[in-house]
Order: C-alpha cells, then sequence, then structure tokens
C-alpha cells in the first residue's frame, strides 16, 4: 500500500484558522507547488463538504483542485498508494480516527498536508484539530480580517441562530471575527 523503502521521510503540516482565513488556499497551494515539482499527490475531503462541489477542494477564492471525497478517514489508507504527498481539508469533520491515519502515512514517508478549522463558531477546539496541531511537525495558523473592526480574526462567528457544531456555509452563514468582537458579542 505505501512504498516500502521510501527514501524521503514523512512528516505532518497542519494548516489551520478560522474561516475565511486562507486554510483551503495555502492547503491548494501547497498541493499545487508538489504537483509542479512531479510528486504524486492525492487530495481528500469529508464527502459532507458539497458546498461548491462534490469532486473538487474549492477555496472561498473559487480556487480548485481534483480532490476525491471519503466517508470516513480510514477510507484515506486505503486510497492513498503510491503518492508522495497527501493533502486533506476540512480535517474537522472527521473522526479521530484521521490523528492515526496522518501518522501512519507520515510514518511510511508520505507528506501530509492537512487543512481544517482550529475553533468551532462557539470558540472551543474543534474536533481532531488539537491532537492533529499537537502531532504535528509543522504547524501555520492563518487569520482573516475581522469584518467589524479590521483586526486579525480568528472566530468563525455564526450568523444564523442554529446551535449544531458542524453547519456548512459560507458567507452566508459565517463572519471571521477578532477576539475582542467574539467576546463583545457573546455578552449579548
Amino acid at each position: 500500500m505505501f512504498l516500502e523503502n521510501n527514501k524521503h521521510k514523512g512528516w505532518i503540516e497542519v494548516v489551520c484558522g478560522s474561516m475565511f482565513s486562507g486554510k483551503t488556499e495555502e492547503l491548494i497551494r501547497r498541493m499545487k507547488r508538489a504537483q509542479f515539482a512531479n510528486l504524486k499527490v492525492e487530495i481528500f475531503k469529508p464527502s459532507i463538504d458539497v458546498r461548491y462541489s462534490e469532486q473538487e477542494v474549492v477555496s472561498h477564492d473559487a480556487n480548485a483542485i481534483q480532490s476525491t471525497p471519503v466517508e470516513s478517514a480510514q477510507n484515506i489508507l486505503l486510497l492513498a498508494s503510491d503518492v508522495d504527498v497527501v493533502g486533506i481539508d476540512e480535517a474537522q469533520f472527521f473522526d479521530d480516527g484521521i490523528i492515526e491515519v496522518c501518522r501512519k502515512l507520515a510514518d511510511s514517508g508520505i507528506r501530509v498536508i492537512v487543512a481544517g478549522l482550529d475553533m468551532d463558531y462557539m470558540g472551543v477546539p474543534f474536533g481532531p484539530m488539537p491532537a492533529l496541531m499537537a502531532t504535528a511537525e509543522y504547524v501555520t495558523k492563518v487569520h482573516a480580517i475581522c469584518v467589524r473592526c479590521g483586526d486579525l480574526a480568528h472566530h468563525s462567528h455564526r450568523l444564523t441562530a442554529d446551535d449544531k457544531q458542524v453547519l456548512l456555509g459560507a458567507h452566508d452563514t459565517y463572519q471571521p471575527i477578532c477576539r475582542h468582537c467574539f467576546n463583545e458579542l457573546r455578552k449579548k
């Protein structure tokens, strides 16, 4: 399944931040650079993420790259054969099995690039992301700009009253806001 005698060491990179911070944009950039370097790449996303495309990973800025939607993290192990780089978008939507999947891929010599929300709309660490960040060799936190005051934003403020943790959406459902504005809104 994996390259037995891979000459390169594998590792895990995590790109995290709020909605509209450029996580997916950065994942696509890194994956396209790997393709340009003639590396074999495979990109995965959770099958529930059909906001912009069922088959592609698409950023809010409409940049896209072909991907394979998967029902569970374990499917990634079955589908990631003979590759140099694996990209995983929206990792917060996977169960904790994604952590071991990423470790196995990296241990087999594969570069793993994971993108996802580090916190949910309530400001709580989101799903497997904290453990992925702790496991990763490289963590990049990207920031949006607060739509209320212009400071760096790292919260995803939900514009609807829905209280489910997972609610797919874009500009009509979420706004990036800073810590101060997040705390002000929570007081109301």
